[in-house]
């Protein structure tokens, strides 16, 4: 190599550009805070949850449920995420409900609540997603299927028992959840006896289980299996006894549990008779599976059907949801009784709106009234869905609460 010729004095160290470099390549070592917090920065810019619950849950937030499940011969893996994607929703829902709901609140409050948060939460308030059906809201010796209609103000006392039964649809897969609240320790018991009936209907469950095992509950409810859009299961549901069912006899098939099928685990205890009858204003309709079609005579019943069709299928619906669409010819007729129904009555359910009643009685819609023990009586429920899975079954939402 020749030798290095000498740098004249006047020479600077380095030209300015290449100090210009060298300063932007030293910059990221000189300041490394600034970039690790751009980096955070753009890592924490996911929307965060509000309370209460409004965000969209259009992926699975859950570390652990956030796996794929394993698939079966018969489902692909998206049915499998359709299966469970309410989960999360559901799941933030009852968080919210236990730490808003408080004597002194309407029933009205808080059902809106719930379903802005159940319609917030599945992105969707429709037949693609959204309430899975009418948010039950049952105090003291109302078990199920009540709901407040609009006009009604029922208020949550300080001795109730309030029973809160959620779902929530994708697709038209169900979540059903249900718990009891009280804030009188004198009913604790009856609420943990029903949960520990619940949790032992789920250990005993699984693939070719026997559906009549028996418990301790209101011997008129079931357990029953969840079909898309159907509740109950629609034409091929089956019900789950809560107690000790007649032998079927040797010449009749056993009802066992099949797999890839959904399953809810519904317990409820009364300190009455642990009987219900259908009582008071009716809130809950659903439109039956493959309904008959028959000739309907009133065009508001023809017009109220098609606005079934269209915004709720075969899902169950409230009064409120009617309401809610700009369908109101319902309530054009007049009440049968010029004055509300008490529970505590023991009147004979009568249908109170033409339009409804022209589709309830040749079997296009089913009514679902309050269903009530003995006055003063008190009762409690837990519900869990279930799925049975190929290798496993899955409590779809297990949560700190139950």
């Amino acid at each position: 190599m020749p030798p290095s010729e000498p740098i004249p004095d006047s020479v600077p160290d380095a030209a300015p550009e290449d100090s210009d470099k060298d300063e932007l390549d030293d910059a990221p070592d000189a300041n490394p805070v600034a970039t690790d917090a751009k980096k955070k920065k753009k890592k924490s810019a996911k929307p965060q949850q509000s309370d209460p619950p409004r965000v969209g849950l259009n992926t699975r937030t859950i570390t652990h449920s956030a796996r794929s499940p394993p698939r079966s011969a018969n489902l692909s893996g998206w049915r499998w995420r359709t299966r469970r994607r309410p989960t999360s929703a559901s799941g933030r829902l009852r968080q919210n409900v236990h730490k808003t709901i408080r004597p002194g609140m309407s029933l009205t409050e808080i059902a809106e609540n719930v379903e802005a948060g159940v319609r917030a939460l599945a992105e969707g308030d429709g037949l693609d997603a959204g309430v899975g059906f009418p948010t039950g809201l049952n105090i003291n010796e109302i078990a199920a299927h009540f709901s407040p209609n609009a006009g009604d103000k029922p208020v949550l006392k300080m001795g109730d028992i309030l029973k809160v039964d959620i779902g929530v649809h994708v697709k038209g897969r169900i979540l059903d959840s249900a718990f009891t609240m009280s804030w009188a320790p004198e009913y604790q018991q009856l609420l943990d006896a029903v949960q520990a009936a619940t949790n032992t209907g789920i250990r005993e469950a699984g693939i070719g289980a026997s559906l009549v095992f028996p418990v301790k509950p209101i011997s008129t409810f079931c357990g029953h299996t969840i079909t898309p859009y159907n509740i109950h299961g629609g034409a091929t549901g089956k019900s789950i006894p809560s107690v000790k069912t007649t032998d079927l006899g040797s010449n009749q098939p056993r009802i066992i549990a099949r797999c890839a099928r959904n399953y809810a685990v519904d317990t409820f205890g009364s300190t009455g008779r642990g009987r219900v009858n259908e009582q008071g204003d009716c809130s809950h309709y659903a439109k039956i599976y493959k309904a008959p079609k028959v000739p309907l005579r009133l065009t508001s019943a023809k017009t109220l059907l098609k606005t079934i069709d269209k915004h709720f299928g075969t899902l169950p619906f409230a009064r409120r949801y009617l309401d809610r669409v700009g369908e109101s010819k319902y309530l054009l007729a007049a009440r049968l009784f010029p004055f509300p129904v008490p529970f505590h009555a023991h009147i004979p359910f009568f249908p109170l709106y033409p339009e409804l009643n022209h589709l309830v009685a040749p079997g296009v819609v089913a009514d679902y009234p309050p269903l009530v023990d003995q006055i003063g009586s008190m009762t409690s429920q837990f519900e869990h869905t279930i799925l049975l899975r190929p290798t496993c079954k899955e409590v779809v939402r297990r949560g700190d609460d139950f």
